[in-house]
């Protein structure tokens, strides 16, 4: 019987040792899609950090180049927008001639166009108004309350060499006041009463 032991210790041992040489391939092991995911994924981290790096140096060199054009970091900010300068400059230089092209891309021609602190047709109360003469079309004023395109404002018309005979609230609704809204709503006043031809 110990024989039987021993040849049967042999055969465990050899077996053992035979299957410690040999791999184990275990179903549904995915180990080589494993080390594939994880070189795709490296692969994809490596591209990132490049990308990155070169954000990085893109930003910095246009911070060298802005710092080497003598302007501070004045280049890096935003215009301020039109509607934000100065009252009298706002209406010299953007709302008047926005106002004047307009007019003349639908054919028709500008007598006169003037910003004045004086008083608004009908209530006779002191303001600043534009006043508007459209050759052989019509007349109107947009009154502003203060030097301020925010404050509250009216319009009125006239046909040519009249009065105005009726004042309306203009852009009373509105929060944010732009050029483009004042143009639009001058323009849709006149094409209201037909006096510009196009409804």
């Amino acid at each position: 019987m110990e024989e039987n032991t021993e040849f049967s210790n042999e055969v465990n041992n050899k077996k053992s040792k035979d299957s410690r040489n040999t791999p184990i391939k275990i179903e549904g092991d995915h180990s080589d899609s494993k080390e594939i995911k994880k070189d795709s994924n490296k692969k994809v981290i490596n591209e990132i950090k490049k990308a990155a790096a070169k954000d990085i140096d893109s930003k910095n060199n246009i911070k060298k180049d802005i710092a080497s054009s003598g302007k501070p970091e004045l280049a890096q900010k935003k215009a301020i927008p039109i509607e934000k300068k100065p009252f009298n400059e706002f209406v010299k230089e953007h709302l008047i001639p926005a106002i004047e092209k307009e007019i003349k891309q639908r054919g028709f021609e500008v007598e006169e166009i003037t910003l004045k602190n004086t008083f608004r047709p009908i209530t006779e109360d002191k303001c600043w108004v534009i006043k508007c003469v459209i050759k052989d079309t019509c007349n109107f004023w947009l009154s502003f309350e203060k030097d301020d395109i925010t404050s509250s404002k009216s319009i009125s018309l006239s046909k040519p060499n009249q009065k105005p005979s009726i004042i309306e609230s203009f852009l009373i609704d509105e929060k944010r006041i732009t050029l483009i809204l004042i143009l639009s709503r001058i323009l849709q006043r006149l094409n209201g009463q037909k006096l510009l031809g196009v409804n």
